[in-house]
């Protein structure tokens, strides 16, 4: 094991990518080695220490595959793959398999390899704030349980008491990383609850019409429905900082940190939007009011205490969703995004 080898899984991803990208452009770990891997081959950086896998890590032999490269066993995992929200609700079988059956896999590879190495792996997890449910407190604290009302936050709990209780016994080095919703998301929409999140600004900006599954019209009550959110360049930022929290910094008991992130509600996005770039983009958005999308997005909290997470030296966005949303309409006229 080096110490500046790191694994990515999901690394196909639009998050993944990013992340590869600002782990090699960060000063403080030159020369990183990168191992990243999908179900469908990831596209390779214009870097040269980096080695792309297409896996199906419900398969154990891919899973082990990842650890055998030229570059041997990586001292940090980002767990990134899965399937996202609506697409776990609506498959809950195919949901498991891969949300819990192949994270397992990857935990259980990363205390094998490690141990081996006779050093602990930092295991990233990307958790999320669908782990929430049922009555919470006005502000949520690191101290409020968690009672998931969907399959995809139910699965994301599932592998954070395996990520606490191998962490506990020494067996890998967890820090789990419960992600804001990240607005905007590039490129086509998700399968994801919270895709709309982002589909209600990024369309409008390329002149495109797109549909608002909460509330059925621009005075819809509904349109008040409070969102915990997070700009992609201070989830990247988080992300890449998580490697370098020291142990004993942690509370003792869990190794769950809510990133920080802001409060706005859908008709804030849609005014940011309206100041931006005009009445002509709003009135691209459509509303199709839809239940199940309603029913579990409504069950996330959207106010927590950012206090513990700062206080670990992750970072937060300032100014709401206007900079935000002027941040990718030039992103998008520099052809960047």
């Amino acid at each position: 094991m080096t110490e500046n080898t790191v694994l990515i899984t999901g690394a196909g991803g639009w998050l993944g990518g990013l992340l590869a990208r600002a782990l090699i452009e960060d000063a403080r770990s030159p020369g990183v080695e990168l191992i990243l891997v999908d179900i469908v081959e990831p596209s390779a950086p214009p870097y040269a220490a980096v080695v792309t896998l297409k896996a199906d890590l419900t398969d154990p032999a891919a899973v082990d595959a990842m650890f055998n490269t030229k570059y041997g066993t990586p001292d940090t995992i980002y767990c990134l793959h899965g399937i996202m929200s609506r697409g776990s609700e609506d498959n809950f079988d195919l949901g498991l398999k891969i949300n819990v059956d192949s994270v397992r896999a990857v935990i259980d590879a990363a205390r094998r390899y490690g141990e081996s190495t006779g050093q602990l792996i930092k295991f990233i997890f990307a958790s999320s704030l669908a782990v929430y449910g049922g009555p919470l407190p006005h502000v949520v604290t690191p101290e409020t349980i968690a009672t998931p009302q969907g399959a995809y936050g139910m699965s994301k709990l599932v592998n954070e008491l395996f990520i606490n209780e191998y962490t506990r016994r020494g067996l890998i080095d967890g820090r789990i990383l419960r992600l804001p919703t990240i607005v905007v998301r590039p490129g086509p929409p998700a399968a994801a609850t919270s895709a709309f999140v982002s589909g209600i600004i990024r369309e409008p900006l390329q002149g495109l019409p797109t549909t608002c599954p909460i509330g059925d019209g621009p005075s819809s009550p509904a349109l008040d429905l409070a969102l915990w959110l997070a700009s992609p360049e201070t989830t990247v930022a988080n992300l890449v900082h998580a490697r370098r929290v020291p142990p004993a910094a942690f509370a003792p008991h869990t190794r769950v940190v809510c990133l920080p992130g802001f409060t706005a509600t859908v008709r804030e996005e849609l005014a940011a939007l309206a100041e931006v770039a005009g009445a002509g983009a709003l009135a691209l958005v459509r509303f199709e009011d839809d239940a199940t999308n309603r029913r579990v997005v409504s069950s996330w909290p959207a106010r927590f205490d950012n206090a513990y997470a700062l206080g670990l030296g992750f970072v937060v966005n300032e100014g709401g969703m206007v900079p935000i949303v002027r941040r990718f309409r030039e992103q998008l006229a520099a052809g960047v995004v």
